[in-house]
């Protein structure tokens, strides 16, 4: 395996300077959706990484150009709802990780594992942030607005009471939902205001605390 750094650089090169090759035609991908060109284009680039970093491997498995274009199309329908950054950036570290081309579900991991390089955190890490949220969550130091968004979209009592079996991939689902529309250029909104109701009471000064003392001493004086 090439030094990370130097295959990364290599990879954005790559990404920047690649022409799609048997590219996915025009059309829709099946009968229901058209596609949108921006993930028509990043898969068109992210298979002509494939064919640059695992050539041998690449010609191997895709020998056949109607194979390629219909696997393009199921690569296309399974990823229709991952922003074309993701996926760009999903297809570098699978280059960087593996000697291997990876699967389809592969892919979807590494989509999913790619968010810390968009600036966003980690699913994992946003899972165990909802988790210990505390009440209100609104009064948490939130490591971003869409951990906060995930986890209310999720419940918070679900976060809290279900096993991890159940609640990682709830979470999860809604994280990735709410990532994909920040990167998709739409705004997650900001972390509302604590109900008022649900605000910690404020702590007494020494001087009001001992006057607040005399006056019950005082009540209770025979």
């Amino acid at each position: 395996m090439q030094d990370s750094e130097e295959l990364a650089q290599r990879v954005e090169r790559e990404i920047a300077a690649s022409k799609a090759t048997s590219p996915i035609p025009p059309g829709q991908s099946d009968s229901r959706h058209k596609p949108d060109p921006a993930l028509v284009e990043a898969i068109n680039q992210v298979f002509a990484l494939f064919r640059l970093n695992y050539h041998n491997q690449y010609y191997a498995a895709f020998s056949e150009a109607e194979q390629l274009r219909q696997i393009k199309k199921l690569w296309l329908d399974s990823l229709r709802d991952v922003p074309a950054a993701q996926i760009l950036q999903g297809a570098k570290l699978a280059i960087e990780n593996s000697e291997y081309l990876p699967t389809l579900n592969r892919m979807h991991k590494c989509c999913e594992e790619s968010l810390p390089a968009l600036g966003l955190p980690a699913p994992r890490a946003a899972y165990i942030e909802a988790c210990n949220a505390g009440s209100p969550p609104e009064l948490k130091h939130w490591s971003h607005p869409a951990v906060y968004w995930a986890g209310r979209d999720s419940g918070w009592q679900k976060l809290a009471a279900n096993p991890e079996t159940q609640s990682w991939p709830l979470f999860n689902r809604h994280y990735q939902t709410r990532c994909a529309t920040l990167l998709n250029g739409d705004e997650v909104p900001p972390v509302p205001e604590p109900p008022k109701d649900r605000l910690p009471s404020k702590a007494l000064d020494s001087d009001a605390a001992l006057e607040q003392l005399q006056r019950l001493k005082a009540d209770n004086d025979l």
